[in-house]
């Protein structure tokens, strides 16, 4: 069995990210959510042009400088200009242009007073303070941003506020890696589709939903194959056409050491390379993964294998401790990847067995600036998918060590 850390590094390893042959131009919308393939630029500075960061007065700093309460500077209002108006004057020695917030600065004003700062009568307005230095409340052109230097860099993945920004410099064409496809499958003669009737000593197969929502969340594209016999035959064609269709296989079941266990035979009569057979983790310990060429395509990545455990919590908990990472490593993003882990105080007594790095399952709480960990009620048996419902958190419990007693802090991966 590997440690669960050289496993960790094996399969990071493994991994190519995405490159140029798998760019995609998308709009704006379509694009969100999405690894950026390029570095991109905007056409337009911003701000376009200079404008006014409050309602009040677009004036001239030397007509307000000595302002005051008891010695007000008095303007002439000569424009009213509305967010979205071009202003038709020149301000003027003396004079000052009402303003708002985003509107335009007039020529020949420097300088915004906002609206609270002043006092007005017909048409002309007292200043009452002395603002700090010229510019004050003015957004400048360019300020932000100046159009075609570098806007965002490639390898992140685009939110609500990158979308806002590349939009706000019209970058309407934005270059993104496509989705990686994972094909997934479940093998078991005892397994069944949820919905379907269920017979004596039947199961439902609750991997293959779990994992397409798990795939899908992580950026890719999940395609779902159903669910495969322990038949070689049945199961070698199964496998050859996922890999035919995806850049990651994830099958669970018949990794382990069964008379119907043939993942393992099957990936080598195919040309696969299998790295990991086993990891020292609870739950989870029979994990395969392997790699195929694509003789297809030279120098195209390998293709990835993932055999996980048929148990359902094993397969969610070795998806979440070693494939997540792997495909978001394989989607282009440059950093954040790996798996996110946090000290926090364990409201509960944990306990382990001590030989394999155990991962406990439970919600992950904010407390007093830090984080507390609450272990989900009932059995841990592998088995026992009902209670993993809404977990957040994963606590570790280290090879060697048996029990972290309530109160004391334990590593949490966030799920």
């Amino acid at each position: 069995m590997l440690p669960v850390g050289e496993a960790e590094a094996i399969v990071l390893n493994l991994v190519q990210p995405l490159g140029e042959r798998d760019v995609e131009i998308l709009d704006l919308v379509a694009a969100a959510g999405r690894i950026l393939a390029a570095p991109v630029s905007g056409k337009l500075d911003v701000p376009h042009w200079d404008n006014s960061a409050m309602d009040g007065y677009a004036v001239k700093y030397d007509d307000v400088k000595n302002a005051s309460d008891s010695n007000p500077a008095v303007l002439e209002i000569k424009e009213e200009i509305p967010a979205g108006k071009q202003p038709q004057m020149t301000v003027q020695p003396g004079q000052a242009a009402r303003i708002f917030t985003g509107s335009m600065m007039p020529l020949g004003a420097d300088t915004v007073i906002m609206q609270e700062q002043t006092r007005r009568r017909d048409n002309r307005v007292e200043i009452l303070v002395t603002p700090p230095a010229p510019g004050d409340f003015v957004r400048h052109r360019g300020e932000f941003y100046q159009a075609m230097t570098p806007l965002l860099q490639p390898g992140v993945r685009l939110g609500a506020a990158d979308i806002a920004v590349l939009a706000s410099a019209q970058g309407t064409e934005v270059p993104v890696f496509r989705r990686p496809r994972v094909a997934i499958f479940s093998t078991g003669d005892e397994l069944v589709g949820a919905g379907e009737p269920i017979g004596p000593g039947q199961l439902v197969d609750s991997n293959q939903y779990a994992l397409a929502v798990a795939a899908t969340a992580a950026g890719c594209e999940a395609l779902r194959l159903g669910i495969v016999k322990d038949d070689k035959r049945v199961l070698q064609e199964a496998m050859a056409r996922a890999l035919n269709s995806a850049d990651v296989v994830l099958s669970t079941g018949g990794v382990s050491v069964g008379d119907y266990d043939y993942v393992e035979e099957i990936i080598v009569s195919l040309g696969g390379t299998i790295h990991i057979t086993s990891v020292a983790i609870k739950p989870g310990k029979p994990l395969t993964v392997a790699t195929f060429p694509q003789t297809e395509l030279p120098g195209a990545p390998p293709k990835l294998y993932f055999g996980l455990p048929g148990n359902p919590v094993s397969t969610l908990i070795t998806f979440w401790r070693f494939v997540e990472p792997a495909l978001k490593k394989l989607s282009g993003l440059t950093s954040g990847w790996g798996p996110l882990f946090v000290p926090a105080r364990t409201r509960q007594d944990l306990r382990a067995g001590g030989q394999r790095e155990t991962y406990l399952w439970g919600k992950i709480h904010r407390s007093d600036g830090g984080w507390e960990f609450e272990l989900a009620a009932g059995s841990h048996s592998s088995g026992n998918l009902i209670n993993l419902a809404q977990t957040t958190g994963l606590a570790v419990v280290p090879v060697g060590q048996k029990a972290i007693a309530a109160g004391e802090t334990v590593t949490v991966l966030l799920v």
